[in-house]
C-alpha cells in the first residue's frame, strides 16, 4: 500500500496504463490506507465508508464515484440478496470496492486483461466492464424472476392447484428489491455525469456506456411488467378465494336449511303434548291396529328434505 503513490505517479508519467485496486468488505483501516495514497475526494470516502448507498454515478473534480447495487439469486428460497459495488475513477486509476457475495469481480479483471484494446481507453473501461457484468447479472435474475412468475401464474389459474396469498407477496417484494437496485442506476446513466470528464481519448468509451444502457432499460422494463402482473395475479387470486368462500358458504347454508326443517318437526313433536292427533291416530289393518303417525312425519322429512336438495342442486348451490 505505501508504494501506491509512487506507482500512480509512474504510470501518469508515461502517460500510458492505470492502476486497479480491488477491495472485498474492506475495514476502515484498509480502505483509510488506499484513501492517504490516492487522494480520493472526502465526499466519495464518505459515501464508501457508510456503505449501502443509493445506486447512483457522481462526478466530482477529475474523478467519479459509481455505485453498483449487485443481485444474487438464491435458488433454495428464490430470494434475492442485495450487494455493492462501488467504483473510484480518477487520473490513472481505479479502486473498486465490493461489499458482499453478489457478483464477483475476478472474471471481469480476466475478461479485461485478455483484452488489450479495451484496457486502452482507460479507467472508463474498468467501469464498463464492472457496470455491463453487474447489468448482465440482472438479466440473468430477470429469467429467474420470470420462471417464478410463470410458476404462480400456473397455480392460480391452474384447475386443481392452490396457493398462499403470501407467495406472492414474496416474490413482489423480491421484485421491488430489484427495482431499487436497477431503476437508480438507469437515471443516472441518463443523466451520464462523466461525459464532461472523459478526456478526448477516452470519449471511444461512452457508446459502451449507451449499450449497457440500453440493456438495463430492456430489463427495467420487464421488471415493471412484472410488477403489474403480480398486482393483477394477486388480485385475481384474492378474487379467486372469495368466489370459492361463497361456493363453500353457499354448500353449508344449503346443508342446513335441509336439516333445519326436520329439526323443526322433531322439535315440535319434541314438546311432548298430550293431544296431538298423530300420535294417537290410528288405522286398522285386518283386526290390528295401525298407528300411522310417526311414518307420516318420518315421511313428511324425507319430502321436505328430497325437495330443498332438488331445489339447491338445481340452482347450482350443491
Amino acid at each position: 500500500m505505501a508504494d501506491l503513490s509512487d506507482e500512480l505517479a509512474a504510470l501518469r508519467a508515461s502517460a500510458s496504463g492505470f492502476l486497479w485496486i480491488g477491495l472485498k468488505d474492506p475495514t476502515d483501516e484498509e480502505f483509510e490506507l488506499v484513501n492517504a495514497e490516492l487522494g480520493l475526494h472526502p465526499l466519495a470516502v464518505e459515501d464508501a465508508v457508510m456503505g449501502n448507498q443509493r445506486a447512483k454515478i457522481d462526478a466530482y473534480e477529475g474523478s467519479l464515484l459509481a455505485v453498483l447495487k449487485t443481485l444474487r439469486y438464491v435458488e433454495r428460497t428464490s430470494d434475492i440478496e442485495t450487494g455493492e459495488v462501488m467504483v473510484f475513477v480518477g487520473d490513472r486509476f481505479v479502486v473498486s470496492v465490493r461489499r458482499g457475495e453478489a457478483n464477483p469481480l475476478d472474471h471481469v479483471r480476466r475478461r479485461l486483461e485478455s483484452d488489450p484494446a479495451q484496457l486502452r481507453l482507460g479507467p472508463l473501461a474498468v467501469l464498463h466492464a464492472v457496470m455491463d457484468s453487474v447489468v448482465d447479472n440482472y438479466e440473468v435474475i430477470d429469467r429467474y424472476i420470470a420462471e417464478d412468475l410463470t410458476e404462480i401464474e400456473h397455480q392460480v389459474f391452474g384447475e386443481h392447484t392452490s396457493l398462499d396469498s403470501s407467495a406472492i407477496y414474496r416474490l413482489k417484494r423480491e421484485v421491488l428489491e430489484f427495482r431499487r437496485a436497477a431503476y437508480p442506476l438507469a437515471e443516472a446513466l441518463r443523466r451520464f455525469p462523466f461525459l464532461n470528464y472523459v478526456g478526448k481519448g477516452e470519449k471511444k468509451v461512452l457508446p459502451f456506456f449507451r449499450d449497457v444502457e440500453d440493456h438495463l432499460a430492456r430489463t427495467n422494463d420487464h421488471v415493471e411488467s412484472y410488477d403489474r402482473l403480480l398486482s393483477e395475479i394477486l388480485s385475481a387470486h384474492l378474487a379467486k378465494v372469495t368466489v370459492q368462500q361463497n361456493e363453500d358458504m353457499r354448500r353449508i347454508s344449503a346443508w342446513v336449511a335441509m336439516a333445519a326443517v326436520p329439526t323443526m318437526i322433531a322439535g315440535i313433536y319434541g314438546m311432548n303434548f298430550e293431544f296431538m292427533p298423530e300420535l294417537t291416530a290410528y288405522v286398522y289393518i285386518g283386526d290390528a291396529k295401525f298407528y300411522w303417525g310417526y311414518f307420516a312425519i318420518m315421511g313428511l322429512m324425507a319430502v321436505a328434505c328430497g325437495g330443498l336438495f332438488a331445489f339447491f342442486r338445481r340452482h347450482g348451490w350443491l
